[in-house]
């Protein structure tokens, strides 16, 4: 089935069906109508690797699926609501009954992170956001604001990158021109942190001398970085243990929960050796 079908029978263009699917405000209401209702009938999924790989375990008739991703179509999501199967997700869980979520507890690890840069006397302490379109990236951008918040530090060094290694080298270059440079920074991931240590090697900043660096998720990358990356960690593991047993907690209940249960995976430092003493001097060579 593929969007060819679906505009066949709305009758539609295939490109009304694509602005549809993926709620763009400029389609005729009238014409969106059609085309759910035809997305309905015949059960269709937004053509994605990820999307088609759900659709597949659904129409096997499996007993459960976890959807352990932190970004999702919203026309999946609506999708996946009315399923008569256990569906467990990460953070992006709607409020429906039946629906399983893990919440990721940021601020924890966050917390950490800033607290232990605090103490190596760190007071200029930059943020590398992820892509606003992610509920994650604005969680963790939240949990960096109020981690500052709470010892009294104004978080008002905040850029925005893209979860990439090369947005994290762009957000290097766009802190090293700001008035009051920093002399730490918290990345909203690691590929993030890889990108900034990547930048500040070509402009001769020593890591963690000149900058310390704090990343998150600890990937399998980040201990072999030179020096090696402290992070926050966030356990793929213990994710997939909660999601197996939450699985196995929905079905085997007797009758299909009329509320939205709720998980919690709490994140926690990792030290390494990308963070050390703030130098009070330590960006006098490149204000020259």
């Amino acid at each position: 089935m593929d969007l060819r079908e679906i505009a066949r029978r709305a009758r539609v263009s295939t490109a009304t069906v694509s602005r549809a699917i993926n709620h763009v405000s400029t389609v005729n209401p009238q014409l969106a109508k059609r085309v759910w209702k035809v997305v309905d009938e015949l059960g269709y999924f937004p053509n994605t690797q990820m999307e088609q790989s759900v659709r597949r375990m659904i129409e096997r008739r499996v007993e459960g699926v976890a959807i352990l991703t932190f970004g999702m179509e919203e026309s999946l999501l609506g999708h996946l609501r009315f399923r008569k199967v256990p569906l467990v997700f990460v953070d992006v869980g709607p409020d429906a009954p039946g629906i399983v979520n893990i919440r990721i507890n940021y601020l924890n690890g966050i917390r950490q992170a800033v607290q232990h840069l605090a103490a190596l006397r760190h007071t200029r302490i930059a943020f590398v956001a992820g892509p606003p379109r992610l509920k994650s990236a604005l969680a963790r951008t939240e949990a960096f604001k109020t981690s500052m918040a709470e010892i009294g530090l104004l978080p008002e060094v905040i850029v925005t990158g893209d979860h990439t290694m090369e947005g994290g080298m762009r957000a290097l270059v766009e802190l090293l021109g700001a008035r009051d440079q920093p002399t730490a920074v918290v990345c909203s991931n690691d590929m993030t942190a890889i990108g900034v240590m990547r930048e500040a090697y070509d402009h001769g900043i020593t890591i963690p001398t000149d900058l310390s660096i704090v990343g998150f998720d600890d990937i399998r990358l980040a201990q072999f970085m030179t020096p090696p990356l402290t992070t926050v960690q966030m356990s793929q593991k213990e994710l997939a243990q909660i999601a197996f047993r939450a699985l196995l907690e929905e079905v085997g209940r007797e009758s299909r929960s009329t509320q939205k249960s709720e998980y919690e995976l709490i994140t926690s430092l990792i030290l390494r050796r990308s963070t050390a003493m703030a130098r009070v001097l330590n960006h006098a060579h490149r204000e020259q």
